[in-house]
């Protein structure tokens, strides 16, 4: 069975055996999953990563092995920005010379057809504006509007759909997801064939559905159609930009004026925020952009965070501030106190690179022996900035052949990596786990990104973890240098890192961060 690499992948792979990959290919056979009913496909770029800027040539093309398709998805809660920022996020990169495509909402192409949920109910009396409220929700929620009832609100369809008599609503809900996975991958293809760097906006993504639908029909639904979280959710898609409502953090700009389907008050509104936040906790590149700011830094906020993954240098355009954070953490609560989370199993391997200023690294990272794979390579300083990094997603094949390269001289890295949503502030947590060096034994950290500081910053930290100090930027907390077999007073491998320098100088310190009266 032969398999197409991209031409970013077949570079990497140059070095790798032909008999490897002889040998892997019948691997490769073996662990293949059952071909799912319906196709999710995995992204063919690479993964969101640091990389200097592209050369256009004329009329904006770009060279093929230099080609990039990278697929975002926008979300949020209602009157959060999200067809300004759609807007916005076209004009940006179609300035650049790319090429953008906007995958319309599913729901709202389907259900302005003439669909309305209170016919795909059975034995159930249609809802009137009087009579129909969010009983089950554990605040008072405002009646639907008759607008919702004629434009089949999606979310009441969802609700629809979670009734035990709802079987038809069920499989309608069941039916949209199919075709939004039809609908987007017709959009991908396109962006795979065009001979420009494309843009893919999505008006919300599959995993949108859950976040409206009960537990146990959305993994019935997924366990039906063979679907599972990892290709869903994290290989799908490049990154997720969820823009907080209006309702959450800027009260005073929520309307429901402007948008004919929108009757949503302004409590039911951060519900549905929060709901569509934590649908999407678990994707490896998962941004939330809050309402900190005025709206207009606030999409300019969402445009840098595209930037920045993509690597593309704006210089100071955007006057961009969110960084990359890190602390210590000890003595971990029991799973009860967090809030939902996603738990991942982590696997690194460090590979033997050009030169002793460039790090190579596999990541191995899934639930339920789901997996998606990862190539990173990072790079010494070009154009000011502090780091580059470039993410390339592999195949499991492509994982198995670029293995034969690890670098003796690292440990492999296990981890369980916790990811969750709290104060609309996304953390990831990794907690080492062994086999490894002893100096890993125990060792917790967490992980964000955020423009806050001082007192904004410490508030919105997870209250319930006992954080003992800031480690951004401290070279004692590397994982290349925690990998290292090594003593670290004799190595010469020891990176030790300019940016803790430079990032104290800029506000950023390693000393400690005192939570709950620490």
């Amino acid at each position: 069975m032969a398999t197409l690499l991209s031409n970013g992948q077949q570079s990497l792979m140059a070095s790798a055996s032909n008999g490897q990959e002889q040998q892997q290919q019948q691997q490769q056979q073996q662990d293949e999953p059952e071909q799912q009913h319906v196709e999710i496909r995995k992204s063919s770029s690479p993964k969101p990563g640091a990389m200097p800027s592209l050369k256009l040539n004329r009329m904006g093309s770009v060279s093929p092995k230099d080609k990039r398709v990278y697929k975002i998805v926008l979300t949020g809660g209602p009157c959060g920005g999200k067809t300004t920022g759609q807007s916005r996020l076209c004009t940006f990169f179609e300035n650049l010379g790319w090429k953008v495509f906007r995958v319309p909402e599913t729901a709202t192409v389907l259900l302005s057809g003439g669909v309305k949920f209170s016919d795909l109910t059975e034995k159930e009396d249609p809802p009137t504006p009087t009579t129909f409220v969010y009983k089950d929700l554990p605040f008072a929620a405002p009646e639907h509007s008759l607008i919702d009832l004629t434009a089949s609100c999606p979310r009441c369809l969802a609700k629809a759909a979670s009734r035990p008599n709802g079987s038809e609503a069920y499989k309608f809900q069941e039916n949209l997801i199919r075709t939004m996975v039809q609908i987007e991958n017709t959009y991908f293809e396109l962006g795979n064939s065009s001979t420009r760097n494309c843009l893919i906006i999505c008006d919300r993504g599959v995993m949108d559905a859950s976040a409206y639908i009960s537990k146990d029909k959305w993994e019935k639904m997924m366990a039906g159609n063979n679907w599972n979280p990892v290709e869903m959710r994290d290989n799908r898609y490049n990154q997720i930009l969820h823009l907080v409502s209006a309702a959450n953090g800027a009260e005073d700009f929520y309307s429901t004026e402007d948008h004919a389907c929108r009757s949503e008050g302004v409590d039911l509104a951060r519900e549905l925020d929060y709901k569509s936040a934590a649908a999407w906790v678990g994707h490896p590149y998962f941004d939330v952009i809050d309402n900190s700011t005025n709206f207009e830094t606030k999409m300019n906020r969402m445009i840098e965070s595209v930037c920045q993954k993509l690597g593309i240098d704006i210089g100071d355009r955007l006057q961009a501030t969110s960084r990359k954070l890190k602390y210590l953490v000890a003595l971990l609560p029991p799973d009860s106190e967090f809030p939902p989370f996603q738990d991942f199993d982590v696997v690194h391997h460090y590979l033997q690179s050009a030169g002793p200023k460039v790090q190579a690294r596999l990541r191995k990272r899934g639930q339920k022996n789901h997996w998606s794979y990862i190539h990173t390579q990072r790079r010494p300083n070009v154009h000011g900035q502090a780091r580059i990094e470039v993410k390339t997603q592999l195949t499991h094949r492509d994982y198995m052949n670029l293995l034969a390269q690890r670098d003796d001289a690292h440990f492999t890295i296990y981890k369980k990596r916790r990811c969750f949503l709290i104060n609309n502030q996304y953390f990831q947590l990794d907690i080492y786990k062994e086999p490894g060096h002893p100096r890993c034994k125990g060792l917790v950290l967490l992980e964000t990104y955020s423009s806050l500081t001082g007192d904004a910053l410490k508030n919105c930290m997870p209250k319930f973890l006992n954080i003992v100090k800031e480690v951004t930027g401290d070279p004692d907390y590397s994982m290349f240098n925690l990998s290292l077999k090594e003593d670290w007073s004799t190595t010469k491998k020891f990176c030790r890192s300019a940016t803790h320098v430079k990032g104290a100088a800029n506000g950023v310190s390693s000393t400690p961060l005192l939570l709950n009266g620490q």
